[in-house]
């Protein structure tokens, strides 16, 4: 199981994404914390290092270190701004 870390300004975004598709948000990031990166996709270019991971028309980034089983999200904002 993964500690998954939310950053205030993560807390904001969220807060505006309407509740449908936030309670779907919620749910993705339950998978990131019980481990299930199935489809989940590393990113490349200037955000290498870095996953996502896909809740409808929005996107979860994230870091992973597992090393110390930490998750901490980076973004999380409709699919045409999140890059």
């Amino acid at each position: 199981m993964y500690k998954v870390i939310i950053p205030k300004f993560v807390v904001k975004e969220l807060a505006k994404i309407e509740k449908r598709d936030r309670q779907l948000v919620f749910d993705k990031i339950k998978e990131l914390e019980a481990g299930r990166f199935a489809n989940d996709k590393a990113l490349k270019g200037k955000h290498k290092g870095k996953f996502r991971k896909r809740a409808g028309n929005y996107r979860i980034v994230y870091l992973k270190e597992n090393d110390i089983l930490l998750i901490t999200l980076v973004r999380v904002a409709h699919r045409k701004e999140v890059y």
